[in-house]
């Protein structure tokens, strides 16, 4: 029904109650006290009949949505009798000379009840006929406060969501045992597991947006104890600002269940860091570079240099960023491979970037191991390139992207990413240029890690296939990942090394149950399967060595490592011998150059080689 249609009918139904009420207490007091003579009787109906559409106006009678009446509504409606019979009372004083006071009372509680009634009974109808026309999966809502109430509210009143709230759980025990919209709050997160299963929940639905990711992840894994789906509402920023609505739930993700907060940016800095100048990104289609570029472009950036030797995934993260950023951001493709140094120095020659984000880098470790010389090539040759083309050229700002794999490397990927740091902290001692390092571990979603491949093994109806059952991890989002890389380059001073306070390691194999359970599945379903520790992995990763830790955040959950003296010329004369020895020969050397974290002395460069 059109808005125009509604209001006509509105107002038809409200002039017919009007009047029928004062008729109707004319009629039923009239042979008992002699009430009205019909000059009373009519100018009291068109008295009342004019005062109640101008209040009913007044209190937005005939725009409110009535399948949701509440008390508010109620409220509205009792003002607006009210004020009608005061009004009625005013007038009959003034033009009658008199005030016939039973039948204004007997009016005005017939006029509520009956105005009340044809608003309410619609509302009655949607709760009691209409949703019963539809089966619904059964729903608990975890969380009895403000935030599950207005969920259990909604999925009440919109029969379009084919979720049914039946039972709260909370864990303030002033609530338990009590009923919130007619919904018992039946006890404390630890009995999930037995109200799902008494209670026949198909759905979960988490709705406190004020949890922490570990307060999270403890109640998930209740949640993960049962077969019931489980949710998570939007956050209210979001339902405030319109982008989402109440019951617009999402399923839970793995980044919910880290353990720990989002690192956050110094916007300010990092804002006086990038907004109005060149930025150039190397490894652009890649998982972190492309995310960088999104990041980036949020403060308006003059140009962005896209530089990469992958044709499509440029071709992607240009259109997306033209898409997005085109009329503010000047965004240049360029294809190009870090291990050309002549296209690598044309590059930064033509743009001059402010600052250089290194993302180019092979980063899979067991086809590292099958392809060293290749590992070196990009990893160490490609970084040596850009960061001297970075030294010739001026640039104000070089950030590598590391690897917590760096770090008492077992392999080739690791040691190739240890001696480009070397690289850069080299160049740092005598550059203009501020040369820094971020290392961090593994990164969700990222191309060639864990998470896609255990969605794929899941898909296919596993096993999920896990090198250890002790193995730990350290863990991150992309979008974190690439925060923290244009973090570090806004607090770069030259030659540091930036650590993420990633919180607790964790276990590949809970990372693993996680995933089947968000899936809807249980390890009776899919099983899980250990295959040993493949050459170059470690059981767990560290982020700094011990000669390297500095105890002091330089930002909120952003470690510094301490900078450790690097002679340039002997790095590169190691790099020099790298492509002449074997396979075998030049991952040994990699291994040995990698753990000499001072090198200063040519003795350790003929020592090594």
């Amino acid at each position: 029904m059109t808005y125009r249609r509604r209001l006509g009918s509105l107002v038809i139904i409200d002039s017919i109650i009007v009047l029928t009420t004062i008729y109707l207490c004319y009629f039923t007091l009239h042979p008992y006290f002699a009430v009205f003579t019909e000059t009373a009787l009519i100018v009291s109906s068109i008295t009342l009949l004019a005062s109640h559409h101008i209040f009913a106006y007044i209190y937005r009678l005939y725009k409110r949505a009535w399948e949701y009446a509440s008390i508010g509504e109620l409220i509205s409606i009792g003002k607006s009798v009210t004020f009608s019979i005061i009004t009625l009372a005013i007038v009959q004083d003034i033009v009658i000379g008199n005030v016939y006071v039973r039948v204004l009372m007997l009016t005005w509680m017939m006029h509520i009840l009956f105005i009340g009634g044809s608003r309410f009974s619609w509302r009655i109808f949607r709760d009691s006929i209409i949703k019963d026309t539809t089966i619904k999966k059964r729903t608990l809502i975890v969380g009895a406060g403000a935030a599950g109430t207005m969920v259990a509210r909604q999925l009440l009143h919109n029969h379009e969501v084919d979720l049914l709230p039946v039972a709260f759980v909370d864990d303030d025990i002033k609530k338990q045992r009590l009923q919130i919209l007619d919904i018992p709050v039946l006890g404390g997160v630890d009995t999930i597991e037995k109200v799902v299963k008494e209670e026949k929940i198909d759905n979960i639905v988490i709705a406190i947006p004020s949890l922490s990711r570990k307060e999270l992840n403890d109640i998930f894994q209740e949640c993960s104890k049962t077969k019931a789906k489980t949710q998570i509402m939007p956050m209210i920023e979001d339902i405030l600002v319109g982008k989402v609505s109440v019951n617009s739930f999402r399923d839970v993700q793995v980044e919910d269940l880290l353990g720990r907060e989002p690192v956050q940016l110094d916007i300010e800095s990092i804002s006086d860091n990038l907004t109005g100048r060149t930025i150039l990104v190397t490894g652009a289609g890649g998982s972190i570079g492309s995310e960088i570029c999104r990041q980036v472009c949020k403060f308006n950036p003059k140009t962005i240099v896209l530089f990469g030797h992958g044709e499509n995934s440029i071709y992607l993260i240009d259109m997306e960023l033209r898409g997005r950023y085109g009329k503010k951001v000047e965004i240049v493709p360029v294809i190009g491979d870090v291990q050309d140094r002549s296209r690598v120095f044309e590059v930064v020659e033509t743009y001059k970037p402010a600052l250089i984000y290194h993302a180019a880098a092979h980063k899979h470790v067991p086809l590292m191991e099958y392809n060293p010389h290749e590992a070196v090539k990009n990893n160490v040759i490609g970084t040596k390139n850009v960061a001297e083309a970075a030294d010739t050229f001026g640039i104000d700002t070089f950030v590598l992207v590391s690897s917590d794999k760096a770090v008492n490397p077992t392999n080739v990927m690791g040691a190739t990413k240890r001696v480009a740091e070397m690289v850069v902290q080299g160049l740092s001692s005598h550059s203009n240029t501020k040369f820094v390092a971020v290392r961090f571990g593994n990164v969700l979603g990222s191309r060639g890690s864990v998470i896609p491949l255990f969605k794929k093994q899941i898909e296919q109806g596993g096993p999920v296939t896990v090198t250890d059952p002790e193995m730990t991890r350290y863990f991150m989002t992309i979008p974190e990942a690439s925060r923290l890389v244009i973090q570090a380059g806004s607090l770069a001073r030259g030659g540091e090394i930036f650590v993420l306070d990633m919180g607790e390691p964790v276990k590949i194999v809970d990372l693993a149950r996680n995933l089947i359970s968000l899936s809807g599945y249980t390890e009776d379903d899919i099983e899980i399967k250990y295959t040993g520790i493949r050459p170059g992995e470690k059981m767990f990763e560290e982020l700094l060595n011990e000669d390297e830790i500095h105890p002091k955040k330089v930002f909120e959950k952003i470690y510094i490592g301490k900078t450790n003296g690097v002679d340039i010329q002997v790095v590169n004369e190691i790099i020099e011998k790298f492509m002449e020895l074997s396979s075998v020969e030049l991952r040994d050397t990699l291994l040995k150059a990698a753990s000499k974290h001072n090198i200063v002395e040519k003795s350790e460069a003929n020592g090594i080689l």
